[in-house]
This record gives structure tokens, sequence and C-alpha cells, in this order.
């Protein structure tokens, strides 16, 4: 009765940690009950569980990290006398680490990884139904607005990684892994239906790398080197099939409020439709080189680009202005507008509270000990991960590269967006990294037991 008691708590538990990017990624008030559920059974084990104390001492430079990332963000707040709304996404750390507690336990894996393509797989969806039944541009997904198109393309694109990783290296049945890879074609057509081009552009490096990884590991370079070529050029002719599907409006051709129905007609058969007819990535891309060239921080400071040189601009500023303790946690956007009203900075970028760059984030609002704690936040996980992905056995194999593409996302768009400014991306990494660690740790304590025994 015990053994069945103990099958049945895993395989709730499992299901829980499978629907957390899910719940992530909805803004109904329910999806705080995975999470609560998760945290209450972490507790509990840690209080109670020498073997989950054990697995966190294996992980103990991933929690070390991440744990100084909410150190330093309250010593800044109280050194800065802000309030404590800056602290709420960071304190979320201390319930990752404590969830990841429940990643001690010998979980069904095969659920969870399972749990996460077929979240791919209906946020693909989504994006499908958003782009093309509902005429939105840059799908969204549930969570965040209009605005969170680049950090749902993160989202989507973890998943992905996931899935692919699975196809990798799974010996699951066929038909689990033809859902693996369903999963990862969704995630990855639904990122390119956000339209974002940091979190796409990051993608495409890091799946390079784990398929060295995976050619390495298993000595199929030739292998490998197909299925770069085929997940590319899919891609690439997916992308290519990208268009967008609102016309321009045709009072701009003549005129506010002076269109009529012909008009509209011919103007929208004559104008508009050579431009929806160019794959929309072609031309974003296209716009990147002419807004870098194009930039003047007292003229031209308008559009994604340009204001991002703006706001990497300032950001600069504020740290060589403030460069031990920076301006304050959330204070960039303050400090900003300080800039603009003294003629320092283009108005542009006046309506923004981040600078669109989470290292810079962390330079201008934490100044020298911030830049380091963020650095640390990615480069310590990232070992961790590695090590584990090109020396470790076969059983940790996607665990670990799982890891890896996690850190690897984040760190490159991180780049050219706040990754940890929003709580579905902030969520995501933490209790994934956090709790991947702790598995990882947990299977290394089990083979030193095993070789004592």
């Amino acid at each position: 009765m015990d053994a069945r008691s103990n099958a049945w708590g895993l395989g709730a538990l499992s299901l829980l940690v499978a629907l957390m990017p899910l719940s992530f990624s909805v803004s109904w008030h329910v999806k705080a009950l995975p999470a609560l559920m998760l945290l209450i059974a972490g507790l509990g084990l840690l209080f109670r569980s020498a073997a989950t104390r054990n697995s966190y001492r294996k992980a103990w430079p991933v929690m070390v990290v991440c744990g100084l990332g909410v150190l330093y963000t309250a010593l800044n707040i109280l050194g800065h006398g802000l309030g404590w709304n800056a602290f709420d996404l960071p304190s979320h750390i201390l319930l990752y680490m404590a969830t990841a507690a429940v990643f001690s336990l010998p979980l069904r894996m095969r659920w969870v990884w399972l749990g996460f393509s077929l979240t791919a797989i209906v946020l693909g969806i989504v994006c499908l139904i958003q782009h093309f039944f509902l005429g939105i541009d840059r799908a969204f997904g549930l969570n965040g607005g209009d605005w969170g198109a680049i950090e749902f393309a993160m989202t989507l694109l973890v998943l992905s990684l996931s899935g692919w990783l699975q196809v990798f290296y799974s010996s699951n049945p066929l038909l689990e892994k033809i859902l693996h890879g369903t999963g990862a074609v969704f995630g990855m057509y639904g990122a390119l239906l956000t339209q974002s081009r940091g979190p796409l552009l990051a993608f495409v490096p890091i799946l390079l790398l784990l398929i060295v990884i995976y050619a390495r590991r298993t000595h199929r370079w030739g292998k490998g080197l197909l299925m770069l070529v085929a997940i590319v050029g899919g891609g690439v002719l997916a992308a290519g099939s990208v268009h967008n599907v609102n016309m321009p409006a045709t009072v701009e051709a003549n005129g506010p409020g002076t269109a009529n129905v012909n008009v509209a007609t011919t103007v929208a058969s004559s104008t508009t439709t050579p431009l929806n007819s160019q794959p929309v990535f072609v031309k974003r891309f296209a716009e990147v080189g002419s807004e870098i060239t194009s930039y003047d921080s007292k003229t031209d400071a308008r559009g994604a680009v340009r204001e991002r040189l703006e706001m990497w601009h300032t950001a600069g500023h504020a740290f060589m202005d403030h460069p031990l303790a920076g301006v304050g946690i959330d204070q960039f956007g303050v400090y900003a507008r300080q800039q603009v009203a003294e003629g320092h900075t283009n108005p542009a970028i006046a309506k923004y509270e981040h600078p669109h760059n989470e290292y810079l984030e962390a330079a201008a609002t934490g100044g020298a000990p911030g830049l380091l704690v963020i650095l640390l936040i990615f480069a310590v996980p990232l070992g961790y991960f590695l090590r584990h992905a090109l020396h470790a056995h076969d059983s940790e194999i996607i665990t670990a590269s799982v890891g890896v593409a996690i850190v690897s996302m984040y760190a490159l768009c991180a780049l050219t967006d706040n990754v940890f400014y929003r709580a579905m991306p902030h969520s995501l990494y933490f209790f994934l990294v956090l709790g991947l660690a702790v598995l990882l740790g947990r299977r290394k304590s089990s083979e030193e037991v095993a070789l004592r025994v």
C-alpha cells in the first residue's frame, strides 16, 4: 500500500512539474496552484530528507549564485532607500530554490519532457490562431499582451530545444519521438510568428552547440550535420512563409480621414499587396542595418533598434556616473527621464523603464557588483550543465543539455532584452535551472552511494 501511494505521489509531482511552463505562460490566477503544491512538497523534503539536502550540496554552485542574486537585490534596495516593490520578482527565486527539492525525487521524467513538448504544441497553436485567424501580426501568447512577444518567443524556443534534444537522445518509442519533434516544430514556428529577432538569432548558435555536443558524444558527425541542415533549412523556409496579415492603413496614402471605399480598394491592391508579398523577416532584418547606420542620439533615435542604441548609451552613462552601487534596482527609467529633462538623452526613450539589455540593466542599476552577479547567474549554471553534458553518464545527457540550452538562450537574449524583467521568463529560468541542477545532484549522489556499496 505504501509503495502504491508513493507511486501515486511521484506521478502527481511529475505532472505538476510538467505543467509549470504552461502555468508561466497563462495569466489566470489558478496558475499559482501547481507552484504552491510544489513549494509545500519541496519544503517538506528539505526538512525531513537527508538525500534531498545532499542533492542540494552537490548543486551548491548554482544554488549559491541564485541566492546571491536575491541577497544583492535586497542590499541594493536598502542602500538606495527604495521601496520593496522592486524585490517582488527576485524574491520568487527563493520559491524556486525550495521547489527544486522535488527534483531530488525519482520523478517520471518522461512525463515531464512530454508535458513540455505538449505545452510547445499548445502555445504554437495559440500563435497560429492569433496570427492567421485573429489578424495579429506579432503573436504574443496568453500572458503579457502584445508587449510580451519577445519573452514569449524565448519560452517557445526553450521548449523547442527541449523537444529537439528528446529527438536526438531519447530511446523512447517512435510515437513519443514524433510528439517531441512536433513540439519542437510548433515551438519554432510559433516563435517565428512573434517576429522577435533577438531570440531567433540566439536560437541558431545554441542549436549548433547542442548538435556539436551530440556529435561529440555519439561520434555521429554526419548525422549531426544533416540534422542541423534540415532544422535550419526548414526554419528558413518557414520564415519565408510568414507575412504580415494586417494591411497598412489606407489613410496614410490619402491623408487622415480622406479614404473612401474605392480609393481604399485601389491602394490595397496597388500599394499594400507588394509590401505584404515580401516575407516579413526579410524586411525586419533589413531594417536593423539601416537603423544602426542612421542612428543619431540628437536627431534620429526612433525605431526598435535606434531606441535600443539610445537606451544602451544612457545605461552606459548611468554606470559611469554610479559605478559602485548603480542608480538603484528598477530605477533606470527614472534616471533616463532625468537625462531627457537635462537634454542629455533623446526623448524617444522616456517611456522605457529598462534598457533592453540585462547586462547593462545590471550595471546601470547595480553598479559593478550588480554586473558581476548577473554574469555569475549565467556563467556558473552554464559551466555546471556543460560539464555534465560533455562528461557525464548517458542517463544525464538530456537533463544536462536542456540546462545548457536554457542558460545559453537567456544569456544571448539578454544582449537585446531584459530577460528577467517579467514574471514569465524570470520564473521559467529559475524554476528549470535550479530544478535541473538538483536533479543532476541527486544522480551524482546516487552514483557515489552505489560506488561505496
